[in-house]
């Protein structure tokens, strides 16, 4: 519901206005005004309803809603794990009406996140609010911003809301208790290994509504005992593990006849670990006996307790472009989000997006549904196993480098070889110079990731020092503090380059002029660019220099048929030519505040996203951009012309707020859903096919009720009405709509 009235007031859902013609309507919002009369409950709906009260009616709409909602099925491979997951609901359900904390322990692998998993999707919809904090241990680190970004998540997921941000974890105790005391929820935190992380996110029973419910995962026991929780479980069965590499392996629950003994010595040898099982029974999927077989005495050799080495088979039958993705995921990419680790993967040649789904079928990895990279921690350890083994004394001879205080070593004593293909710093306590100074012999680096945390003022050194290996095809520095890249560096092999928060002025120093042909990415946002020459990155295909405050020249020299995303959101810009970027398919251009034109003088037939905030903008023209699908222009405070005189069929979304325009003709966009016209306080009347209008502080609809009766009998199609203030509405009753 989006707030009341005074009275017997409908405001959310409108169930029926105009009887059969009107069926698709689905709620109409209201802001308060007190020159507005109220609308009757009884008279917004049918004669059916007219007898209950408000709040039946309401009830009624969420439970025939809910029906209709598809319901939240468990993991398939959770099939022979249900009576562990009934025992975790009864245990729940002991003291309905009481706050309940349970905790799940045990071993890495063991499948507690899988288990209160299933128990967080079987019972989510029974609460008010629900939120499922995963790897807490891992995230609470501070260079991941810590638990505050727990916090946030937990807050945002229970309340619905994303515009929630708390400045520190005392902060977040106190929101967190101040927003969940009055809510009951369902809040399930993975993999905690600190009695502070319960602290900070489930601190005191008080924090939370009676019957609400709490579940921790841990390794450790003793964290569970500390906070109090009312009951621990953990274990797993044989008969649980069979029908986990059944379904694996068979995809049914029981293993296929003759495959009965393989699978439980398979189990066996597994150590009942399910994480080791989903990964062999993924490997064994579609394998004939022999491979069974095989892979059975290879286990055999296996000391039971060696985890890693049981997994290490799964890695064994990838082909090597998959071998080299999951070892870059494993030792730097984790956490990533997933189209942030293709772009890398795809700069240093991998087939990212195939090597990624290989590695997701076999269990390997997982994508949240935030679209993070995720690998358990089991299998993390596995690749950097992998990684180190063979020169377990010798990080500089490791084909990656991570660990932080390896990474210094290496770099403060210039130890590097050609070796080494990927390196991430993370290091504070190393400076730039001394960075670059280190990878002098890294010849064959392809890979580097750098995070400056100095924060120092450092802007020049020698250079000689100054250094960048040309094998680079991925380079991510942040905070990059020189004014220009290395002039030593040919940068030919570099695909992506992002350095946001840089203190770059230009690419190349003076009035040199390397043009990097094999660049697709470019990130420099929030840099101290002045000038950019689109035409050094002729085959860039996404562009961001968002936040370059003082970026007032932007050349495009020659055609750039590559280009499909542009940001320069908050540069100086005065105009833009999109003459020779005819396939760009999202333009961004939010707080523009000197751009005063955007020509478009050939078709864009691929522009799709257009996004504005130019308060200097006088008109457009869509002659040219057929195929828009949103148009988004805020605050374009001078725009007094609109011109859309042919058909955009794919135009859904349009939004005008704060411009001068008087009329708005969308009579040929044919498919329009949503139109915002926030404080056009110019606008007569807009004519259009819409199923979503929102008209707030558009003073100048005098025949506001006329109008809008005319739109809903004239528009079938309507589904959402929202409307603001309007200076000159006394009253609308709707009674010729009913």
């Amino acid at each position: 519901m989006r707030g009341r009235l005074e009275g017997n007031t409908f405001l959310g859902i409108l169930a029926k206005v105009c009887g059969m013609r009107t069926r698709n309507v689905g709620w109409f919002r209201w802001r308060y005004t007190s020159k507005w009369s109220s609308w009757s409950l009884r008279k917004l709906i049918d004669s059916s309803l007219t007898c209950r009260h408000e709040v039946e009616f309401i009830e009624q709409v969420v439970k025939d809603i809910s029906s209709k909602l598809p319901t939240i099925s468990a993991d398939g491979n959770l099939i022979g794990m249900r009576n562990r997951i009934n025992g975790m609901v009864s245990s729940l359900n002991e003291f309905p009406n009481e706050l309940s904390m349970i905790g799940i322990t045990g071993m890495g692998g063991i499948g507690k996140t899988t288990l209160a998993r299933a128990v967080f999707d079987q019972i989510c919809t029974e609460f008010e609010g629900s939120s499922f904090v995963e790897n807490v241990r891992e995230r609470s680190n501070s260079l991941l911003l810590g638990l505050k970004s727990l916090q946030q998540q937990a807050l945002r997921d229970v309340l619905k809301k994303q515009d929630i941000f708390v400045n520190g974890v005392l902060e977040g105790k106190k929101e967190m208790k101040k927003k969940m005391h009055g809510i009951k929820v369902l809040v399930v935190l993975d993999d905690v290994d600190h009695i502070d992380q319960l602290k900070a996110l489930a601190g005191e029973r008080n924090w939370f509504k009676s019957g609400s419910k709490i579940i921790i995962t841990t390794r450790d026991k003793q964290v569970l005992v500390a906070h109090k929780v009312n009951s621990i479980h953990d274990s797993t069965t044989a008969e649980e593990a069979v029908c986990l590499l059944s379904r694996c392996a068979f995809g049914k629950e029981i293993p296929c006849p003759g495959y009965e003994e393989l699978s439980k010595k398979v189990v066996r040898y597994a150590a009942g670990l399910p994480l080791t099982i989903t990964i062999l029974g993924s490997s064994l999927c579609e394998a004939k006996e022999h491979e069974w077989i095989d892979t059975i005495e290879r286990l055999k050799r296996i000391p039971l307790k060696e985890t890693i080495q049981k997994l290490e088979l799964s890695y064994m039958g990838l082909d090597d472009d998959c071998k080299e993705i999951f070892l870059d995921v494993a030792c730097i990419l984790k956490g990533w989000k997933e189209d942030e680790a293709i772009r890398s993967l795809e700069s240093c040649g991998f087939h990212a997006i195939h090597g990624l789904s290989v590695l997701e079928k076999k269990s390997l990895i997982t994508i949240s549904k935030y679209g993070h990279l995720g690998m358990h921690d089991h299998i993390e350890e596995m690749g950097r196993y992998i990684v180190r083994r063979s020169n377990l004394d010798e990080p500089r001879r490791h084909t990656r480098l991570w660990i932080e205080d390896e990474v210094k070593d290496i770099l403060i004593n210039d130890l590097g070889t050609e070796a080494t293909t990927c390196i991430s710093v993370f290091t504070p306590e190393v400076n730039q110079g001394t960075i670059m100074k280190g990878l002098r012999k890294m010849e064959k680096l392809r890979f580097l990731l750098v995070n400056d945390f100095m924060h120092s003022n450092e802007r020049e050194f020698d250079e000689d020092i100054q250094y960048l290996p040309n094998s680079l095809q991925y380079l991510r520095w942040n905070d990059y503090k020189l004014c220009f890249l290395p002039r030593k560096f040919q940068a030919s092999n570099l695909v992506a380059l992002e350095m946001p928060n840089s203190s770059l002025k230009q690419l190349w120093e003076g009035k040199e002029r390397k043009v990097l042909h094999k660049l697709r990415f470019l990130d420099l946002s929030f840099s101290l660019l002045r000038t950019f020459d689109l035409g050094l990155t002729p085959n860039v295909e996404i562009l961001d220099l968002r936040y370059c405050c003082r970026l007032v020249e932007f050349h495009v020299p020659l055609q750039c048929s590559k280009l499909k995303s542009l940001n320069l959101d908050h540069s100086k810009i005065s105009t833009l030519d999109l003459r020779l970027v005819p396939n760009i398919e999202t333009l961004t251009l939010m707080d523009c505040s000197d751009l005063v034109e955007l020509d478009i003088p050939n078709k864009c037939l691929q522009l799709k996203f257009l996004n504005m905030c130019s308060p200097k903008l006088r008109s457009l023209d869509l002659r040219l951009v057929p195929n828009i699908a949103t148009l988004n222009l805020i605050r374009c405070c001078d725009l007094v012309e609109l011109h859309i005189p042919c058909e955009c069929p794919q135009l859904t979304y349009l939004k005008v707020s704060s411009s001068k325009l008087r009329s708005l003709d969308l009579r040929l966009i044919m498919n329009i859903e949503t139109l915002d016209l926030d404080e056009c306080k110019d606008l007569v009347e807009p004519d259009m096919p819409v199923n979503t209008l929102k008209l707030e502080e558009c003073d100048y609809l005098v025949e506001f009720d006329m109008f809008l009766e005319s739109l809903v009998l004239r528009i079938s199609t309507l589904r959402i009405l929202a409307i603001g203030p309007i200076q000159n509405l006394e009253t609308y009753k709707p009674s010729r709509l009913l």
